[in-house]
């Protein structure tokens, strides 16, 4: 089984990722021939560039004529220019009127004299100013890559991202999926970062990606709703179950879109799997850091067989306890807290105990590294005098999640992976449970609904 293992030790973006891509093998023509395919007004620049000591490929979106940047300079270019523009406007008009030119969602802008005009981001200002961010929505965003002359599966792949990305921006604004008009991620640079990740993803032909931790940065970052902590929210929400850490780098090291990339392609993240490499590939980020590479490596390979199992290996620790002098409340409570506290799993067993008492025997399976915890929460809780320990290994098919939109809302299906196909498949419980209980439906049928659209979906993919 061919492998894709993604090292984002600096982070990742989406034009890391084609330096990455195109370092490793894929010839930069498929790239070309992406932009041509989208019909919009963009190109890229590809080049070769050392970040401390290591050769990569820089990657950069020309849109409209202006290159793109990393997220604050953006923001503060944006505030700049618009700072400027409003001041003209302010000495142009007789008698001294303020003339207000805020950038609102509804993309209309009012004018303190009280009208409002509508808005399109490709245009000049009077002042002669010319913007080239334009603003969409998803429904825009899906009819440019609709339209384009790739693949269906790579359409399907881009468009995946791109929902990822606005399901994460509609939860951290609290608002609609379909309401969301993309600021960063909606202009033509992300367009064309995304839909060449997807094109340049499946070109590689690997079976499996694989991504390391990810490094986030650290610091504030300036956006279009102002000044937040890194990692920015809707980062944070689509890396919310990926592992993830702050280096010395107190910058923004994952984008947003980087984020979704990853959030899409990976079906796991690990340290550096068992492989036998075949290439690899750097791919370069805007800033040159001191002493740290701003790169993303990407190595390629097959899968090494270290033992007969078609599944990773990893070890776990088991933990266990007998009670027979407690009531079930707490037995409940016992479970539901060790599962918050980083458990795996944890179960109970009916057991006969010494003097023929009924008993329970309480099973955790946790990582090693949780273990101290865990045992001190069952003395914690529990009425045991003792607790057991082992080490033992186990095999785990690879899982990931994705999204299917119900008439009733989203649900996440949960997949698993052997040998590069998908083995299982089944909705999450608690999205089920949810819009059941919500919309008034029968939970099976909520459940049944969602496998009925992943499977048309994957038949029609």
């Amino acid at each position: 089984m061919r492998i894709a293992y993604l090292e984002c030790f600096s982070g990742i973006s989406g034009d890391m990722f084609m330096g990455a891509l195109i370092d490793a093998g894929v010839p930069p023509d498929v790239f070309v021939r992406t932009v041509e395919a989208l019909d919009v007004d963009a190109r890229l620049e590809i080049k070769r560039v050392d970040r401390s000591g290591i050769s990569a490929t820089k990657v950069d979106v020309i849109a409209a004529g202006e290159k793109e940047l990393p997220r604050e300079e953006f923001w503060a270019k944006e505030q700049a220019e618009h700072h400027d523009h409003a001041h003209a406007h302010a000495h142009s008009h007789e008698g001294g009127q303020s003339h207000s030119h805020e950038q609102v969602h509804s993309h209309s802008h009012e004018h303190s004299h009280g009208h409002e005009h509508s808005h399109s981001h490709d245009h000049e200002h009077e002042s002669g100013h010319s913007h080239s961010h334009a603003h969409r929505g998803l429904k825009e965003i899906r009819e440019i890559i609709g339209k384009a002359s790739i693949s269906q599966s790579a359409k399907k792949r881009a468009i995946r991202i791109f929902e990822a990305l606005g399901a994460a921006e509609a939860k951290v604004h609290n608002s609609d999926i379909a309401k969301i008009h993309f600021h960063e991620v909606g202009a033509i640079d992300a367009i064309v970062d995304i839909v060449c990740a997807a094109v340049g993803a499946e070109s590689l032909g690997v079976d499996e990606w694989v991504c390391s931790p990810l490094n986030v940065g650290g610091g504030t970052v300036v956006c279009a709703h102002g000044t937040f902590p890194i990692p920015a929210p809707a980062t944070l929400e689509l890396l919310k179950h990926a592992p993830v850490y702050s280096g010395e780098i107190q910058k923004e090291l994952v984008t947003p879109t980087g984020a979704a990339i990853v959030s899409v392609l990976a079906s796991r993240f690990s340290h550096f799997p068992a492989m036998k490499p075949e290439k690899s590939g750097y791919g370069a980020g805007s800033r040159d850091f001191k002493g740290v590479p701003n790169v993303v490596r990407l190595t390629i390979g097959e899968a090494a067989q270290l033992d007969a199992l078609p599944a990773r290996m990893e070890e776990i620790t088991i933990l266990e306890a007998n009670v027979d002098d407690m009531t079930p409340q707490i037995f409940g409570y016992v479970m539901e807290r060790s599962l918050a506290l980083g458990a795996l799993d944890v179960f109970g067993t009916a057991v006969q105990m010494k003097k023929n008492r009924p008993g329970m025997l309480l099973t955790v399976l946790c990582p090693p590294e949780k273990k101290p915890a865990l045992t001190r929460l069952i003395f914690a809780e529990t009425t045991t005098l003792g607790v057991r320990m082992r080490q033992e290994s186990r095999a785990v098919l690879a899982r990931r999640h994705v999204n299917v939109r119900t008439q009733w809302g989203e649900v996440r299906m949960k997949l698993a992976n052997l040998n590069g196909s998908v083995s299982n498949y089944a909705p999450e419980y608690e999205d089920c449970r949810r819009i059941a209980e919500a919309q008034q439906v029968p939970l099976k049928t909520v459940m049944q609904e969602a496998i009925k659209i992943y499977l048309e979906e994957e038949t029609n993919g």
